[in-house]
């Protein structure tokens, strides 16, 4: 048996807010992806020095994530990647280059795409091959402050009862390599086929996360826990959970609804554990389902909610679940943001609209337009 090495868990204090932004680069002229990320890093850091630090580096040169510091609140967070979403779009502009939020593209082919430079992302290359290449994919990814270790597990493990509606909502990836896939997230159904990707296991101690890490780095599968790439998982160094289901967002009005979400859902399950609750959960193969689901129809997606296999519409459930949370979300400060939640649904999520526009048009060029103009 592997010698199980002990996982810190840098508890936060308060539940404080971090939030990553991926962005594609796409070409102003051709709306194809652009491998200018080397350029734009280079003249971003000569121009925003204070802010080079919010600006990363991902597995493809055409792809930059914006990422916030610790925020204290979803208004707190966005307007901190406000400010450097700003800074970076200036200089995308004087590159010839637009900020693609969708979570993927709709007619780039994988062959045309260069690998960042880098032994980590060289090494992925090669283990995952075909697969690895084929990522052109982009999400949000959004971390909550957690006081303690034992809450983190059993938290994640409810918080899977609501994947569906965060996917349905972001849902923004319906095209691939040209054509529609049917999907309303295809980056779901994608990013899933890595080996340490997809949906977390279900744990319900520490020390069982802690024996699984083991295993993992004993048969090679990882050197580091940051390689654990699940769809919700612990951050341990940071103190968090962090919850990367939702595809890439089109603006910052729709990403601060998400968040407000996130967060509100991640301190409703915390607050009750802490009270001495068991927190609901629901068996491996109905959470996969639900994703398959969210992943397939989007907000026509008709959801398991519960161990009884109750289920119900997507957006019905969302609207109770609004006002169950508005407590907390008054509490958390993002009344206003949180209520981004309904226009997301009355409006149509990304995914809709995208295809409104082909539909239209019958151009995937201004499928690609679209979302570019969404970010004004």
């Amino acid at each position: 048996m592997p010698a199980i090495v002990p996982i810190e868990f840098s508890g936060s204090p308060e539940p404080t807010l971090g939030v990553e932004w991926e962005f594609a680069l796409t070409d102003k002229v051709s709306g194809d992806l652009s491998n200018s990320a080397a350029d734009l890093f280079a003249a971003f850091g000569s121009a925003h020095p204070h802010l080079a630090g919010k600006v990363h580096k991902e597995l493809l040169r055409n792809t930059v994530e914006l990422v916030t510091g610790i925020c204290r609140t979803t208004g707190e967070a966005v307007a901190d990647l406000a400010e450097t979403l700003h800074a970076v779009r200036g200089v995308a502009d004087d590159l010839g280059v637009d900020l693609y939020g969708a979570g993927t593209h709709p007619f780039a082919q994988w062959s045309t795409q260069l690998l960042t430079e880098g032994h980590r992302y060289a090494e992925l290359i090669e283990r995952t091959q075909w697969w690895g290449r084929q990522m052109l994919i982009w999400g949000v990814h959004v971390h909550v402050g957690i006081s303690h270790r034992d809450k983190v597990l059993p938290i994640l493990s409810s918080l899977l009862n609501y994947y569906p509606h965060l996917l349905a909502l972001s849902a923004s990836s319906p095209m691939w390599s040209g054509r529609d896939t049917s999907y309303a997230s295809n980056r779901a159904m994608m990013f899933q086929q890595l080996p340490t990707a997809g949906l977390p296991f279900q744990f319900q101690t520490w020390h069982e996360f802690e024996a699984f890490v083991a295993d993992q780095k004993t048969t090679g599968i990882i050197d580091h826990i940051n390689e654990i790439r699940w769809d919700i998982r612990p951050s341990p160094h940071l103190g968090t959970i962090e919850v990367r289901v939702c595809d890439g967002t089109t603006n910052l009005h729709e990403l601060s609804a998400l968040v407000a979400l996130i967060h509100c859902l991640v301190v409703d399950l915390d607050r009750r554990f802490s009270a001495g609750e068991t927190l609901p959960q629901m068996a491996p193969w109905l959470v996969q389902e639900n994703k398959w689901r969210a992943a397939r129809y989007g907000l026509e997606a008709i959801v398991i909610l519960d161990a009884d296999c109750t289920e119900r519409l997507v957006t019905e459930d969302l609207a109770d679940l609004l006002v169950r949370l508005a407590p907390i979300a008054a509490d958390l400060g993002c009344v206003d943001e949180l209520a981004g939640i309904s226009e997301i649904i009355t409006r149509g999520a990304s995914y809709q609209r995208q295809r409104a526009t082909f539909a239209d048009t019958r151009d995937m060029r201004a499928v690609v337009a679209s979302v570019v103009d969404e970010l004004e």
